[in-house]
């Protein structure tokens, strides 16, 4: 019982993490550092992946009808399925801002083994608050001049691909904080910008859980598969409540509050990793 709790609480912290900008995998790193898990290091490093197939989920379930393409409509002759074009090339641009985390799949272990640990988290906590704070400063009164998906450019959303790449690359960046930040740099709306980043999680999430769960193999013990129920039904009620809280409170606020909480948590990392450990 005592490990549900532990899968408990990594479940809240992912479905919190994963769309506020303050970064899933770096709140994963410190969790893991305070709350062990039970488990085997294999099953934990694809547990910590696997879980935001439930925060993914809670996506799909708040936007399906932003998302899906296909519609049935009535004629003549009954029913038919139309696709809505709008949807159609949201997704295409979705693609090609995934392209560049193409690179961070590659080389995922590579990055894992360099910077997956607590300073480096605290780091990347650091600089991108640093960064939410400077880039609102710099738009303080400013009108944004793309306010929907459907403005974005081709080349705009592969530059917040990129941007996407460098969470991939460094833990405690966030995937969610790199590329609200690239868009918000690139004159893209906080809500706009929000959107797009739940949207471009789905084959990003989806696609880096599915990799790790078949290199894990499909052979689990029972408590991994009581742990993984947990994380993933946590991941998903939380995530629901983040995303509805997110959207509401950028309607009249900035996001400077999370790039202060940033660069608060990555302090008090760096003090407790060399002054108390």
């Amino acid at each position: 019982m005592f490990e549900l709790f532990k899968a408990f609480l990594f479940g809240i912290v992912e479905g919190i993490t994963e769309w506020l900008p303050i970064s899933s995998t770096g709140h994963m790193i410190l969790l893991d550092q305070f709350v062990k898990l039970g488990v085997s290091k294999d099953f934990y490093s694809m547990f910590e992946v696997v879980i935001q197939l439930g925060a993914i989920l809670a996506v799909v379930v708040i936007y399906w009808k932003r998302i899906w393409p296909f519609h049935y409509q009535t004629n003549q002759k009954g029913l038919w399925k139309i696709m809505d074009e709008d949807i159609f090339f949201m997704w295409v641009k979705v693609v090609i801002a995934c392209l560049p985390a193409v690179v961070a799949a590659v080389f995922n272990d590579e990055f894992e083994e360099l910077f997956y640990n607590p300073v480096c988290v605290a780091l990347a906590l650091i600089v991108f608050g640093i960064g939410f704070i400077v880039i609102e400063n710099m738009h303080k009164g400013s009108t944004p001049k793309i306010t929907s998906i459907s403005q974005m450019t081709y080349v705009l959303v592969f530059i917040i691909g990129i941007f996407q790449l460098l969470a991939a690359i460094f833990p405690g960046t966030s995937r969610s904080g790199a590329t609200i930040l690239g868009a918000l740099l690139l004159g893209v709306s906080r809500t706009a910008a929000a959107e797009f980043t739940f949207f471009l999680a789905i084959p990003v999430m989806f696609g880096a859980g599915i990799l790790k769960l078949v290199k894990f193999g499909l052979v689990f013990t029972n408590l991994e598969i009581w742990i993984m129920i947990v994380g993933l039904v946590t991941a998903f009620v939380t995530s629901i409540i983040a995303i509805k809280f997110l959207m509401q409170y950028i309607k009249k606020h900035d996001f400077k509050v999370f790039g202060w909480y940033r660069i608060i948590l990555g302090i008090l990392v760096l003090a407790y990793f060399f002054l108390i450990k």
